[in-house]
């Protein structure tokens, strides 16, 4: 599996790639893995304000329906209309063409909640 050293994890499987104030967020290769096929994604508008581990959209796969949830709080800058168009392409991509949101941060200092990639992997291996 990838674990890419420069995004920040959530124990509930989101990445975030800050970028200035801005994060992009999508789901873990692990988490893509373990839903099976995306066949379906609810994302909000942009604009919608989301806050710290709230779902913010819903994913569902051939084996189940999860939530996604908010690694930071925020608004939704941008939202990416491929993967609601084409969710499979998280499959595919989850690390790059299959990212779901960028969100603007209120406060920075939420990123020290996440987790980096090796603490990620150490996660998953306890989880299993």
């Amino acid at each position: 599996m990838d674990f890419p050293e420069e995004l920040y994890y959530s124990k509930d499987h989101e990445w975030a790639k800050v970028e200035g104030n801005q994060i992009i967020v999508g789901i873990t290769h692990y988490a893509q893995d373990a839903l099976g096929d995306i066949v379906f994604l609810e994302l909000p508008p942009v604009g919608t304000d989301v806050e710290v581990n709230v779902p913010f959209a819903t994913i569902e796969s051939v084996k189940s329906v999860s939530d996604v949830y908010s690694p930071v709080t925020g608004k939704i800058t941008e939202v990416n209309d491929a993967v609601t168009d084409a969710p499979e392409i998280i499959n595919q991509d989850p690390y790059g063409e299959g990212w779901m949101v960028k969100i603007e941060m209120e406060n920075k200092g939420e990123l020290k909640n996440l987790i980096s990639s090796e603490e990620y992997q150490k996660f998953i291996a306890e989880q299993k």
